[in-house]
């Protein structure tokens, strides 16, 4: 029973690597920034919804993996290393704020909302992303590629605000997602225990 339940949740981080993967390659705009580039996309709903799902270890390894990979295809290859430490973190706090603080694995009663415990969960997330993007890209551009300050500063700031944008979506959408699939797949027996 232990290993379809651990194999099932690794075909579920797989499946959401390969949204995420999507989310951003496929279903992205491009905001040119100099001789760099900033996108609006999705990738970050499938990040943020797997941590909800699988917890916040398989759900930002999910979202670290396809994420990283959508920037290794695209033009976006010197950020990969800088995509995968954020977005394992936006997982882990996702995860550790749905599962261990909220507990939306448990089948309790809860002293907060399901919807209210989701949305805050992935904007726990999200809020992390929108201060940790901006600044690390910062540093990442100015002080392991080379990027002039002044140059890596405007990025920031554009990354900013693409960062925020990218957030409520992403909190609203995976919110939406994850309300609307987790009863079917209690009902199917389908939904990952998170301990």
């Amino acid at each position: 029973m232990k290993e379809s339940q651990g194999l099932r949740k690794l075909c579920m981080a797989a499946l959401f690597a390969a949204l995420c993967y999507i989310g951003f390659t496929y279903c992205k705009i491009d905001i040119p920034v100099g001789a760099e580039k900033t996108a609006f996309h999705l990738g970050n709903v499938f990040c943020v919804l797997a941590a909800l799902f699988l917890g916040g270890f398989w759900g930002g390894m999910s979202g670290a993996i396809g994420m990283t990979i959508a920037d290794l295809t695209t033009a976006y290859v010197t950020s990969a290393p800088k995509t995968f430490v954020l977005k394992l973190c936006i997982g882990l706090i996702t995860g550790l704020l749905a599962h261990k603080v909220f507990h939306l694995s448990k089948d309790q009663p809860r002293k907060v909302p399901l919807p209210v415990a989701t949305v805050l969960s992935c904007a726990g997330g999200m809020v992390f992303n929108m201060v940790a993007d901006p600044v690390v890209g910062y540093f990442y551009k100015t002080y392991v590629l080379g990027v002039p300050q002044k140059a890596a500063t405007i990025w920031a700031k554009m990354g900013a605000l693409t960062t925020a944008v990218n957030a409520v979506v992403a909190v609203i959408a995976a919110t939406i997602f994850y309300l609307a699939l987790r009863p079917a797949l209690k009902r199917s027996n389908l939904l990952p225990q998170v301990k």
